[in-house]
């Protein structure tokens, strides 16, 4: 298969590859089908939408922020991450994380009942602070 997108042109890739969501990512339902995608040394990864080209999400592994963050069986924790133009203001979205399991091809997000994680989490720390 082939898809043209925004972020990264024309991409060829084998359907058993995509990545379903029985129950989409919260506010975007509809779409469940998508690709895990990786640019080599990039911290992010990318969670893009087969149904929906112009939809991408970035993601950053949640154990590399925190080793003790939850993980459910078979499956990777993702954040969700917000750009901004300004480092010190990208968070991610440790309140309800992206859960895929790689081997099956499936994924689902959950909010974690817990108060320590935040739903905007600074990624970056401004080294001056402190």
């Amino acid at each position: 298969m082939k898809i043209n997108m925004r972020q990264f042109g024309e991409i060829e890739f084998d359907p058993n590859i995509i990545i379903k969501f029985d129950s989409g990512i919260f506010g975007f339902e509809n779409l469940r089908d998508y690709l895990l995608i990786k640019v080599d040394d990039e911290l992010f990864y990318w969670l893009c939408s087969i149904e929906d080209l112009e939809i991408a999400f970035p993601l950053v592994g949640l154990r590399l922020i925190d080793d003790t963050f939850p993980q459910e069986e078979s499956s990777e924790a993702f954040g969700i991450v917000t750009m901004n133009s300004d480092i010190r203001k990208i968070t991610v979205n440790m309140k309800a994380p992206v859960y895929i399991n790689q081997t099956v091809k499936s994924g689902y997000q959950k909010i974690l009942d817990a108060d320590k994680y935040l739903i905007r989490y600074n990624l970056f720390v401004d080294q001056k602070e402190g």
